[in-house]
């Protein structure tokens, strides 16, 4: 089905630079041109005041906004995307066109359009004129353009309103960036369909996540101990062994190579592993344990967490195991699932990675939670997907937002496709030399599946989101099925069509 917009009815507003200066023509016009520029993260009524004074001194009103790469006014922001921002603007009846501005400043596109007015708000003038502004006033003096400085009685801010109280607009943006991309929820179906086709080899650390349920007794009298009573114990498997699975449950032929200790939990994993229908190349090492993790939990509280682990590094002789069965495997991708638990570290990424075969689509999923791990030492992949604090960890940077410091770490990796993890608040995939972005509402399967099977960002993007998302609603580790994504698809199509029933 096509996605059902009223949209589309206001999307011819927007336009490029060039478009632009095609339709209103050179100066002197008979029609005079007024242009207006900001980030309108949240339009509020100080910009409908300013539009409409600005609208009423011109015959074409020209909003040139912000591109998201620009505006650093916080970490997360904007908090609407660029292409939405414009959509909310066309959607004015006043407005005749939008432009997104991909320059730093709007002093080029001054320039490039050469409106007859260029409006600022009253408020720029109240402590005299800053240097931005007044560079503005020399690019339109240059040609004989005119600066007009609308009211200042109604003055909000976006940023203050977005602080006071988020709007919630996930499926808009979803919705809005499908349609920027010409895909359909149908679409996306579709791309589902081809996920068996494929052979993934996933290298990286196993790890047993277990669930100790415990019911409160009470703390003791003379120290600070609490008392709980054992219920059960319930074991999965993790890691990149759920990775693993995960690919296995979308319909992909996988392989797994990983270490294990010689213990109980081995035969559980192999056991787990081998019930799913997954070819582990599991190699044994008797000087460390298989790594596990488990929570105390009582009442739905995890009071502590107990691990199991050795994070030394593999010995050379794994290594070389190891980077044997990566160079042997033949597969249509290789997915490195790094937990920092052994496998991989400055000293053995290498080494691995020149045993990948040519033409192989290379992946790099950054899982470090709580250790030192650098996703940059994966250059030259097809995908990486590290979170927020693996990125900052990476470069440094606690101080950016998300969108430079996406565009920073992209050249860094020397990677094809980023896609950076912001936890509930989405994603951000950086794909291009110019960090074109994509915004979306991830788990790394899905993602690479998806970009196999279509060769699109934004599908992949879009079906790593979903199944992360069902992921999050269940109980422990539990793969991740075609079955699940479409069901959650149906539900966002649903809630698009205003909870119609929609017709399987």
């Amino acid at each position: 089905m096509v996605l059902p917009s009223l949209t589309e009815k206001y999307r011819h507003k927007i336009k490029t630079a060039d478009e632009l200066k095609r339709i209103i023509g050179p100066r002197p016009r008979a029609k005079k041109v007024i242009m207006c520029h900001g980030v309108f993260d949240v339009v509020h009524p100080g910009h409908l005041r300013h539009l409409l004074y600005a609208k009423s001194k011109a015959d074409v009103l020209v909003i040139s906004i912000t591109a998201d790469i620009h505006i650093s006014k916080g970490q997360y922001r904007p908090h609407v995307p660029q292409d939405l921002r414009a959509l909310n603007l066309a959607a004015f009846e006043i407005v005749d066109f939008v432009l997104i501005d991909r320059n730093a400043t709007p002093i080029q596109n001054i320039a490039l359009l050469q409106p007859d007015f260029f409006a600022k708000g009253y408020e720029y003038t109240a402590t005299g004129v800053p240097p931005k502004t007044q560079e503005e006033i020399v690019a339109l003096q240059e040609y004989g353009g005119e600066l007009i400085f609308t009211p200042g009685d109604i003055v909000y801010s976006s940023t203050k309103l977005i602080d006071l109280a988020p709007p919630s607009i996930r499926n808009e943006k979803l919705l809005t960036f499908m349609e920027g991309q010409g895909l359909t929820f149908d679409s996306l179906r579709s791309a589902l369909e081809k996920l068996g086709r494929f052979r993934v080899h996933v290298v990286g650390d196993t790890i047993v996540d277990s669930h100790t349920q415990t019911a409160m007794i009470g703390g003791h009298a003379k120290t600070p101990t609490m008392s709980v009573l054992y219920e059960r114990r319930d074991d999965y498997i993790g890691g990149a062994a759920i990775v693993a699975e995960h690919l296995r449950a979308a319909g992909a032929q996988v392989v797994f190579s990983t270490v294990l200790g010689n213990d109980a939990f081995k035969d559980f994993v192999l056991d787990g592993l081998k019930s799913h229908g997954i070819d582990c190349r599991a190699i044994i090492d008797h000087t460390r344990p298989t790594t596990s993790k488990n929570a105390i939990v009582a009442g739905g509280y995890r009071l502590l967490k107990l691990d199991t682990l050795d994070n030394r590094s593999i010995s050379d002789e794994i290594l070389e195991r190891l980077a044997a069965t990566v160079r042997a495997e033949k597969s249509d991708a290789v997915v490195f699932s790094d937990f920092r638990h052994g496998i991989f570290n400055r000293r053995t990424i290498p080494q691995l990675i020149s045993a990948i075969p040519q033409g192989v689509f290379k992946v790099a999923d950054s899982q470090v939670a709580s250790r030192w791990g650098n996703i940059t030492e994966f250059k030259d992949f097809d995908l990486i997907t590290p979170n927020e604090r693996e990125a900052r960890f990476a470069l440094g940077d606690q101080d950016s937002g998300v969108r430079p410091l996406a565009s920073a770490l992209y050249d860094s990796a020397r990677c094809k496709t980023l896609i950076l993890k912001l936890g509930e608040r989405g994603v951000l995939t950086c794909r291009s030399a110019d960090h074109e972005s994509l915004d979306s509402y991830i788990v790394v399967d899905s993602a690479t599946l998806g970009k196999l099977a279509t060769g699109s960002d934004s599908v992949a993007t879009i079906l790593g989101s979903i199944a992360a998302a069902c992921e999050c609603e269940l109980d422990g580790n539990v793969p991740v099925t075609p079955v699940n994504v479409i069901r959650k698809i149906d539900g966002i199509e649903r809630e698009a069509n205003y909870n119609e029933r929609i017709s399987n």
